[in-house]
């Protein structure tokens, strides 16, 4: 790869690793939020992602040429960069409530797995706004976690992780589950009551 190639991927990733948004859902069949008795919140939130290669998901580097054992695979060093819609359910027609902007680089010789960085922007129906971050390495096959490694707005010191799967593949479309697995610590729920007693907004 050039110099040139490395010094604009270096920028990407330095955009991206700060800024993966979601905002968090309502009382829905999808998202479950609770409070355990040491003070902590906790939100598991299921959606679906639905990525179409040359309209939502474009190859911007090719790969070395290798083995390649599936159809999921690419070459060793390939570069996509993708903006898909999140939905409710598998069926592309159902809810969007927001997307996922990323970058995924091929880091496997087989093709399996692939580094990945991200943002993922959610407009739910309970009002909280707010951003996660996650980095994490995913393979084409197998589900795959990514951890969570930060937040802001109303996922100020959010942690935990998010487990993603293939759920199908028809030609060029796939569609992947998103499950969401979220916790405040006590001291995080502080923070976000001394911003809005500041009269900073959690939602601005």
């Amino acid at each position: 790869m050039s110099k040139s190639s490395l010094f604009y991927l270096t920028l990407i990733l330095l955009y991206l690793l700060p800024t993966l948004t979601i905002s968090t859902p309502h009382h829905h069949h999808h998202h479950h939020h609770h409070d355990n008795h040491h003070g902590s919140k906790s939100m598991h939130l299921t959606l679906y992602q639905h990525d179409t290669i040359n309209k939502t998901d474009f190859i911007i580097v090719k790969g070395v040429v290798g083995p390649s054992i599936a159809e999921l695979t690419s070459p060793f060093g390939t570069i996509v960069v993708l903006k898909d819609n999140l939905t409710t359910t598998p069926n592309p027609s159902s809810k969007v409530l927001g997307n996922v902007e990323g970058i995924a680089i091929t880091s496997s010789f087989d093709g399996l797995d692939g580094f990945s960085v991200g943002r993922v922007k959610l407009e739910l129906e309970n009002g909280l706004k707010g951003s996660i971050s996650v980095v994490g390495v995913i393979n084409a096959l197998e589900p795959s976690d990514y951890p969570v490694v930060g937040g802001t707005k109303d996922f100020l010191f959010v942690q935990g992780y998010v487990s993603l799967s293939l759920v199908s593949f028809k030609g060029a479309s796939y569609v992947y589950r998103h499950d969401f697995h979220l916790f405040w610590p006590p001291y995080a729920s502080k923070a976000i009551s001394m911003l809005a007693t500041n009269g900073s907004s959690i939602h601005g």
